[in-house]
């Protein structure tokens, strides 16, 4: 039963789509946070490596679409089309949103490193400043998403940028449209 809840919405909602992204992103960094006691207690054991290398999975493959899905399409989009009072929020919203996600990668680097150590069980060894840091950069970085990029393009977009949007989403992710 749980499998029909946890799946993904289709690409012809590519903003639900981002949404669920979302959603995969706080359960991962619910898992690094879980992680920092784990590996006080247990060490890089068998359960802390399966944990990190889903971590890694995730960070490493689909954040990264994630980002490309924002800065490629969804933002270039929404700065062609908002006007008025969406222009000027967009305006000063957009340089935040890349600076962020700058941020998060420098971030994620440092976590990188110490999350393969953990993987390959030559660590155990999680910097919980490190893990903090990525938390509040991500959880600032999507209520501004949820709160003012999306309900913009939910209100902006037609249905023909909406199907555009999530067309590049399923391409950029190998997926054929069916």
């Amino acid at each position: 039963m749980d499998i029909l809840f946890a799946s993904a919405p289709g690409f012809d909602q590519p903003l639900a789509v981002l949404k669920h992204c979302h959603d995969r992103i706080r359960k991962q960094l619910a898992t690094l946070e879980k992680l920092l006691p784990h590996l006080e207690k247990n060490g890089a054991d068998a359960e802390a490596q399966k944990a990190v290398l889903a971590v890694l999975k995730y960070f490493q493959n689909a954040a990264p679409l994630h980002h490309d899905d924002e800065e490629i399409d969804l933002l270039p989009e929404l700065k062609q089309t908002a006007q008025g009072e969406d222009a000027e929020l967009l305006a000063n919203t957009l340089p935040k949103i890349l600076q962020q996600h700058q941020q998060m990668a420098d971030q994620w680097r440092r976590l990188e490193g110490q999350l393969s150590g953990i993987a390959n069980g030559s660590s155990s060894a999680l910097n919980a400043n490190d893990v903090s840091e990525f938390q509040a950069i991500y959880q600032e970085h999507m209520q501004i998403e949820e709160t003012q990029i999306a309900p913009m393009a939910m209100r902006l977009f037609n249905p023909g940028q909406m199907h555009k949007l999530g067309q590049a989403m399923q391409a950029r992710r190998g997926i054929n449209a069916v």
